[in-house]
């Protein structure tokens, strides 16, 4: 990265925004483990293990993500509802996700429950984020008819599988990463890990198809700005 070596070293740790901000950026960006972010700190002569590594990723990823949320422009008034099992110490948990009509995952929750409650929990908080939308696509699941109908009683609610391909891409990075790290080993890591990874992918994977390769190129440079202004305001 970019982030300029001469900026202060973060109060309690032992090296500057730069490496950490780069450690970070590396590990949401391409699917490697601590591991492999630690041998390519080392090639730059950075000894660092792979347990400090974890530590900033849990530490500065949340802040990064919500440098994104904060900044990212206005939803669009047209979500794709979905839920996706994931086992966590042998016991089948539900990641429960919402992207908006551009593909911005907008927020995430786990849930031990695919149930009405599980969706009330989630749509309670979307609309207190985001507020009401205009259209709600959701798969056939029966849980999802009274909670949109409480929570977004004026949404054009279309339940239909084949309307929800859009989500169900957004699941393969986090299915990916999951395999990579063995799986999540609790709730909170299962909440914790996508809730940090899809913010960040938001501003570095880029529908590349859809964009021309200067456009492409334009758009990468912009998203290494905004995560050098990002790492510019972490703080212990």
């Amino acid at each position: 990265m970019r982030t300029p070596p001469t900026m202060p070293r973060l109060k309690g740790f032992r090296f500057p925004h730069e490496i950490i901000s780069y450690a970070v950026w590396a590990y949401h960006r391409f699917a490697l483990r601590t591991a492999a972010v630690e041998d390519l700190l080392a090639e730059r002569g950075v000894v660092v293990s792979r347990e400090t590594i974890q530590l900033w990723v849990n530490r500065f990823g949340p802040h990064c993500a919500n440098c994104i949320r904060r900044d990212r422009p206005t939803p669009a008034d047209k979500w794709h509802l979905d839920e996706v099992a994931v086992p966590i110490n042998g016991v089948k948990h539900w990641l429960w996700r919402v992207v908006d009509a551009d593909g911005a995952v907008l927020d995430i929750l786990v849930r031990p429950q695919r149930n009405a409650n599980a969706a009330r929990r989630f749509l309670k908080r979307l609309v207190a984020q985001f507020g009401h939308s205009r259209i709600v696509i959701t798969d056939k699941l029966r849980s999802y008819f009274k909670p949109v109908h409480d929570f977004a009683p004026s949404a054009d609610h279309r339940a239909h599988k084949g309307l929800n391909n859009l989500i169900e891409g957004s699941h393969r990075p986090t299915r990916r990463r999951e395999k990579i790290m063995g799986r999540f080993k609790s709730p909170r890591q299962a909440q914790r890990f996508p809730a940090a990874h899809d913010q960040i992918s938001i501003i570095f994977r880029p529908r590349r198809y859809r964009l021309s390769t200067i456009s492409y190129r334009h758009a990468r440079v912009d998203a290494f700005g905004l995560w050098d202004d990002y790492a510019a305001e972490m703080t212990a």
